[in-house]
């Protein structure tokens, strides 16, 4: 199998012995990304700035593998509060609102995230 490390130099570094994606063949697997400053490395405060946060940094990383928004056909939400989902939807839907489809989705809650994160997404994407 033909694989490539993707890494983006707008996104944050990685918080493990990990790569932002791996492209394998037309697929790239996108790695959890967390609400964090790409710059700073800081977290931001509050459900709503890291969900939007995060999706910018998922943003960055579909750029540097020369995707969009539009490419991603699946993704997973971890929230540590599911009574967040309401405001993380809302966000979300602002997020896709310019693509055709919607992604298939799932949004489970967790009892904790690296770095006490409230909210992460993962992402799978297709050229």
């Amino acid at each position: 199998m033909n694989k490539q490390a993707i890494n983006s130099k707008k996104a944050p570094a990685a918080l493990g012995p990990y790569s932002h994606a791996i492209l394998a063949g037309e697929t790239l697997y996108i790695s959890g990304q967390l609400g964090l400053d790409p710059e700073s490395g800081a977290l931001e405060v509050g459900v709503e700035a890291q969900a939007k946060k995060a999706l910018n940094n998922l943003s960055s990383i579909l750029e540097t593998a020369g995707m969009t928004k539009a490419n991603i056909v699946k993704t997973t939400i971890f929230l540590t509060d599911i009574s967040d989902f309401t405001a993380v939807n809302a966000i979300y839907a602002d997020y896709f609102k310019e693509v055709e489809v919607y992604p298939a989705r799932s949004c489970v809650e967790v009892s904790a995230l690296p770095k006490w994160a409230l909210f992460e997404i993962e992402a799978i994407a297709v050229k």
